[in-house]
């Protein structure tokens, strides 16, 4: 069966602040690719074989071998810049790529991917400059700025908000190449494409709530702030009052996209190895496409409504 393993949607991944901040653009698929990395590293370890039903259980969303291999190759071309300063406070800048190689096997449904020799310092030797994540958070975002605004986000999310030049902040997403060439250049459509959608998603799939503020400096916007509340999610507390199994449960399906009140009703009145047959039975129809992966919880939704569990709603 391919069932969610708690424990590994709450897991915690630690990235250094060089890639949380780093100015690189990949895409969704490239995120995930490397967040998955991140959730597998051993010390000093360098070759990782990545299974793409390991993301599949967690999320919903099904990789297909073309997506997978297109997504590796951009990953190959893309450079990813670093800069600093040194001990002479010279400025200086590092162009590096982070993998050396990824190889498939047919039919395998997995791949290999090793981390560059060079890159392998961002990787291990965090100390205390690094970002811890959440595994699940970041993978639930289907946006790339989401998931790269969640990820800044968590890295000041002790401080509660963190100001930067909007140029600066679009050079991190990879929204102005090297060439000065700049996407989004209306402030509404930054607003829109980028900042209310990474909010939507980081708010409603993440640990984290995000807000954010737009000044002007003279005419023009120049800065934009970022507001990070880290409270939004609290441990499960135990009743006492009722059987901490259920407890358990509903905390479980809370994961799968229910909300607080649909998660209890449930727990209350279905068996959790019932529940644990419907995700397998769901898994399966995802891999012959007959659901989209984005239509998985409004599939459960209904489940419960046929069976008269959940309300349907007018």
């Amino acid at each position: 069966m391919e069932l969610m393993d708690i424990n590994r949607d709450n897991k915690l991944i630690y990235q250094h602040n060089v890639i949380t901040s780093g100015r690189y653009d990949y895409s969704a698929c490239m995120l995930d690719i490397l967040f998955m990395v991140l959730s597998c590293l051993e010390q000093n370890k360098l070759e990782y074989v990545i299974h793409s039903s390991d993301i599949e259980a967690i999320t919903g969303r099904k990789w297909n071998l073309k997506q997978l291999r297109e997504s590796t190759e951009s990953i190959g071309s893309r450079m990813f810049e670093i800069e600093w300063e040194d001990e002479n406070k010279r400025k200086r800048i590092r162009q590096m790529w982070l993998f050396e190689y990824v190889e498939y096997v047919e039919g395998s449904g997995s791949f290999k991917i090793k981390i560059n020799e060079t890159s392998k310092p961002y990787f291990f030797e965090l100390k205390n400059n690094f970002t811890s994540l959440q595994l699940k958070s970041v993978l639930d975002c289907s946006s790339k700025y989401a998931k790269r605004l969640y990820a800044i986000a968590c890295q000041w999310r002790s401080v509660g908000t963190k100001r930067f030049e909007i140029r600066e902040l679009k050079q991190m997403l990879g929204l102005i190449d090297k060439k000065g060439n700049e996407q989004f250049e209306r402030i509404s459509d930054f607003k829109i494409k980028v900042l209310d959608i990474a909010r939507t998603q980081i708010c409603e799939n993440t640990d984290i709530e995000l807000d954010y503020e737009l000044k002007k400096r003279g005419r023009e916007f120049y800065w934009v702030t970022l507001h990070i509340n880290p409270q939004k999610f609290k441990q499960l507390e135990i009743d006492f009052n009722k059987s901490v199994d259920v407890q358990k449960f509903a905390s479980k399906l809370t994961a799968y996209g229910f909300n607080q009140e649909q998660a209890n009703i449930i727990a209350e009145k279905e068996k959790e190895k019932d529940f644990d047959i419907l995700i397998t039975e769901l898994n399966e129809k995802i891999r012959s496409r007959k659901i989209k992966p984005n239509n998985t919880e409004a599939y459960l939704v209904g489940i419960y409504q046929k069976k008269g569990i959940l309300p349907i709603k007018d």
